[in-house]
């Protein structure tokens, strides 16, 4: 025990430490954001209306049943002259979203519109090899790209196309909303955690002159920037987190436009959630191995580089908090001062508040602040995001854990309901639920495992740790329990126009 002792500590007090560092860089990104929050990006001059450029408008697809209606009329109705749209539907479909894209095209045809379905029987690529197939026949000078679940405003390219009158721009990018924020606690907290990113980081990142990422959808590139920078590519899982920071290695400049909010529907169940989690984790860990040396040789300053290895690095913390809560138990029974159990508290109870808690509170809460009216009622979903942030730890554990070891994995789309009302339903809709997995087994240990070291901290009286172990426990508890749940659901089917066969298709 005296060898143990010593061992034990050094290992937990160097993960607190490295969790301080990720707690200081949020710090810093509040610091950033705060510092230049009214320098709102202005276009260098607004093209007159008979100098605006072609744009083609990219709808990438794969089994969408329930959202490509929506999203196909809601993208021709921009505020656009529509002789300079070129809309490309790129679908790579296996069921009757195919049938249901075709019908849609041709509606549009025969209005006037110049759309076209283009299907891939082969998915080479994924989403990255159909964006690269639909470059080939593309006619616009600038292309703009849509996810399925979204619902861009009429207005989009009216407030972003400008911006590209500065020959040096290759990128602009609108803030993601969320249709469907108020349908269950998963979706509040989803919001929360994605306004962080898009409110304080890219904000933050962009007008200070670092580098940040494409999100994937809702943004507008220059053509030329895609060529110039190697193209679409697939090869991570996060081919816009690439192409990306390949763009910006090479001196394009990237826009990002916090006021023009491009709505999308959020995930509605854990195990979809857990899928786009893995999906992004993994890309991340796959794009740092590609590009993270190319990065620290470049030319750009220390402060430009070392946000970027940062922005890269950063789903490695899932490992140590997997390996923090391992240790949680035998850290509230250790003893450094057996005369006071206050002391011992302060030791490591405290450490693990400030670098688990505080920060993530503050950052969270200020996102809420800038992007809400109501943000003081949000305050409420505060701990449990950061209940279920942590609780995410073990899924996103794996998937850095393959990106590491090389395993492939093919892109699997998050399931999207077109569920934005509470009182809609996914029973209904039930043809793209995910495929069981022991994951939610393994998130239930967990929860057993902190609820006996919460009963050791009682018995032990180490009270300061009470709350926070508490908020673990009931993270992975939470999670567990509601992904087996989303698992074993009764599943129903909805009645299909007439036409379209029933074909159920498992997706995750």
């Amino acid at each position: 025990m005296d060898l143990l002792q010593p061992t034990f500590l050094i290992l937990y007090f160097g993960i607190l430490s490295l969790m301080a560092v990720i707690g200081v860089h949020r710090y810093m990104m509040l610091y950033l954001y705060h510092k230049h929050r009214h320098n709102d990006p202005q276009p260098k001059r607004v093209f007159p209306t008979e100098e605006l450029p072609r744009v083609t408008i990219q709808l990438p697809v794969f089994n969408e049943l329930f959202v490509v209606d929506r999203l196909i009329d809601t993208v021709c109705l921009m505020d656009y002259p529509k002789h300079l749209l070129d809309i490309q539907v790129l679908d790579d479909s296996t069921d009757e979203t195919t049938e249901r894209c075709r019908r849609k095209v041709e509606e549009y045809r025969s209005k006037g519109f110049d759309i076209h379905l283009l299907h891939r029987e082969d998915r080479t690529g994924f989403k990255a090899g159909a964006l690269k197939e639909g470059i080939l026949s593309a006619r616009g000078e600038f292309v703009a790209m849509f996810d399925a679940d979204f619902v861009p405003p009429t207005d989009f390219l009216q407030k972003s196309i400008h911006y590209f009158s500065d020959p040096k721009v290759g990128l602009v990018q609108s803030r993601w909303g969320h249709l469907n924020r108020d349908y269950n606690l998963l979706t509040e907290i989803q919001s929360i955690l994605l306004d962080g990113h898009l409110v304080i980081e890219q904000v933050a990142r962009n007008r200070s002159g670092r580098f940040f990422n494409f999100n994937g959808t809702g943004g507008i590139w220059r053509l030329s920037t895609i060529e110039e920078a190697g193209g679409w590519q697939g090869d991570t899982l996060t081919e816009d987190l690439d192409l990306s920071f390949r763009a910006q290695l090479k001196d394009w400049q990237f826009i990002f436009l916090k006021d023009l909010v491009s709505p999308a529907e959020l995930p509605i169940d854990f195990n979809s959630y857990k899928t786009q989690q893995h999906r992004w984790a993994k890309g991340y860990v796959q794009t740092c191995r590609k590009l993270l040396p190319d990065i620290l040789r470049s030319k750009y300053p220390l402060h430009v580089k070392a946000e970027a290895a940062l922005q890269l690095t950063m789903h490695w913390a899932y490992m140590l908090m997997v390996i923090l809560m391992l240790l949680m138990l035998p850290a509230v029974t250790l003893k450094i001062y057996k005369s006071s159990t206050w002391i011992t508290s302060l030791l490591i109870d405290l450490p693990l508040c400030l670098a688990t808690t505080t920060s993530v509170f503050s950052f969270y809460l200020w996102s809420q602040r800038e992007s809400l009216d109501n943000w003081a009622a949000k305050i409420k979903y505060l701990p449990f995001t950061i209940s279920i942030g942590i609780a995410m730890c073990l899924s996103n554990t794996k998937a850095v854990l393959e990106a590491v070891f090389g395993h492939e994995t093919p892109f699997v789309r998050t399931p999207k309901y077109g569920v934005e009302s509470k009182e809609e339903t996914i029973e209904a809709k039930s043809k793209y639920s995910p495929l069981k997995n022991v994951l939610p087994i393994i998130e239930l240990s967990f929860a057993i495992y902190l609820a006996l070291a919460i009963y050791a901290a009682i018995i032990t009286h180490r009270w300061l740790s009470l709350p926070f172990l508490t908020l673990f426990q009931f993270g992975f508890m939470w999670v567990g329990v509601n992904s087996l749940r989303d698992q074993f659901r009764r599943r129903r089917s909805i009645p299909e126009p007439i036409g379209l066969e029933e074909q159920p298709v498992q997706v995750a």
